[in-house]
C-alpha cells in the first residue's frame, strides 16, 4: 500500500505540474498579446500628439483584440481555479459533465501541439457521482493522452459520457490506433492504481476503437 500511494503521489504532482506549466504558458501568451497591442496604442497616441489623424476602426480593433483575450484569461484562470479545488477534499460530489469541461479546458492546448481535435459529447441533465476530483481528472488526462496518439486519420477524438444501469462511462472514440501495434503499455501501472483508489475499470475495445471508463463508486453522489 505505501508503495502504491507514492506512486499515486508521485503521479499527482506530475499531473498537477503539467497543467499548471500549461496554464502559466496560455497565460504568458496572452500578456504578450495584450502588452503588443498596449504597445500599438502608444505609438497611436503619439501619432495623434502630432496631429496625425488617427482612424477610429483601428481604435476598435485593438479594442477587440484585448477584451478577446481578457475574456480568454479568464477562461483560463476558471480552469486552474476549478483544478486548485478538485483537492479541496479527498471525496467531493461532483457532476461529471463538469468534470470533462475542466478535462477538456486543460488539455486544449495539448491536443493543439499534437494536431488532435476533441469533441466532447454531453448528455442532457447532470451525472452525479461522489469521488475524488483531483485523481478522476488524473486518470481520465492518461486516458486522453494515450488516446492522442491512438486518434484515427481525421486526428478527431469523440469524448461521450452516459449512464448505463449502476455505471457512468466515459467514451473516449475514434482511436484507430488501438488495432494496430501497442503504442505503448496501457493501461500501465499508474492507471491501475489510479483505477483502484477510485473504484474505477478501463476496457480497451478494439473491436469499436475505443477507451472505456466504467465508473461505479459513489453513483448519484451517495
Amino acid at each position: 500500500m505505501g508503495a502504491k500511494l507514492e506512486s499515486l503521489t508521485e503521479s499527482g504532482l506530475q499531473y498537477f505540474g503539467k497543467m499548471t506549466a500549461s496554464i502559466s504558458h496560455e497565460i504568458k501568451n496572452v500578456l504578450a498579446i495584450i502588452n503588443e497591442n498596449a504597445g500599438l496604442l502608444g505609438d497611436l497616441a503619439l501619432l495623434a500628439e502630432r496631429g496625425v489623424a488617427i482612424e477610429p476602426q483601428r481604435l476598435n480593433d485593438m479594442s477587440r483584440i484585448v477584451m478577446k483575450q481578457v475574456s480568454r484569461a479568464d477562461a483560463i484562470v476558471r480552469s486552474m481555479n476549478r483544478l486548485a479545488h478538485s483537492v479541496d477534499e479527498s471525496t467531493q460530489a461532483i457532476d461529471l459533465n463538469d468534470t470533462l469541461e475542466t478535462l477538456m479546458a486543460l488539455s486544449q492546448r495539448f491536443a493543439s501541439m499534437r494536431d488532435v481535435g476533441v469533441r466532447l459529447k454531453r448528455i442532457e441533465g447532470p451525472l452525479k457521482l461522489k469521488t475524488s476530483a483531483f485523481f478522476l481528472l488524473n486518470l481520465l488526462w492518461c486516458c486522453l493522452d494515450f488516446a492522442m496518439d491512438a486518434a484515427n486519420k481525421d486526428k478527431m477524438i469523440e469524448l461521450v459520457a452516459q449512464k448505463t444501469g449502476v455505471e457512468i462511462q466515459v467514451r473516449l472514440k475514434g482511436l484507430d490506433g488501438l488495432t494496430g501495434r501497442p503504442l505503448r503499455p496501457f493501461p500501465a501501472e499508474t492507471e491501475k492504481d489510479l483505477c483502484d483508489l477510485l473504484g474505477a475499470e478501463l476496457d480497451i475495445n478494439t473491436a469499436n476503437r475505443e477507451i472505456v471508463v466504467k465508473l461505479t463508486s459513489g453513483i448519484d453522489g451517495n
